[in-house]
């Protein structure tokens, strides 16, 4: 899409961030989750500021408005944020046997299916390539599967979240080799 931007997060941009997230999992997730899951997956997924400080998360503007987010990292994590339930590991990784991990993926609804994931996807595998990495693995939604599967990923587990007020939240573990 014409007129988009990117750049890295910023401390600063932390509030826009999280307003997107719950916007995007609110109105995105809904045509894959009962309400409940939708729900609970609040408590599974959210920014990470550790991918902010780590200068691996990025931003992609539309007139100077954040429209969506998402990084990578060299660290163990998997998936998670700093108010989700899952508990982080931020063990570095050996990039010439493991596998860099995507994180924390989120669209502007109003931008969904206009080329703003495929262009952190693009970023995120770039620079991780760049750090030596020879493959990403990501924890997706079933939202954004179709996505993934287009860019070339291929789910290698189904999972499920830790029971959260009654419900679980349906996820796959998904890689690409760079």
């Amino acid at each position: 899409m014409e007129g988009l931007r990117h750049r890295l997060a910023q401390i600063g941009d932390m509030e826009a961030l999280r307003a997107l997230m719950r916007r995007s999992i609110s109105e995105l997730q809904d045509e894959f989750l009962t309400p409940a899951q939708v729900e609970a997956s609040h408590m599974v997924m959210g920014l990470d500021a550790q991918l902010i400080e780590d200068r691996t998360y990025y931003v992609v503007e539309y007139d100077g408005v954040i429209v969506g987010c998402g990084g990578w990292s060299w660290r163990a994590t998997l998936y998670g944020g700093d108010d989700s339930i899952v508990v982080r590991k931020p063990a570095a990784l050996d990039p010439g046997q493991d596998a860099a991990k995507i994180r924390a993926m989120y669209t502007n609804p109003e931008f969904a299916r206009r080329g703003v994931g495929k262009a952190i996807l693009r970023l995120c595998e770039d620079a991780a390539r760049k750090a030596g990495f020879r493959r990403v693995e990501m924890m997706a939604t079933l939202a954004g599967e179709p996505l993934y599967r287009a860019c070339g990923y291929r789910s290698v587990a189904s999972l499920e979240s830790d029971v959260i007020n009654g419900v679980t939240v349906p996820l796959l573990r998904m890689e690409k080799q760079l």
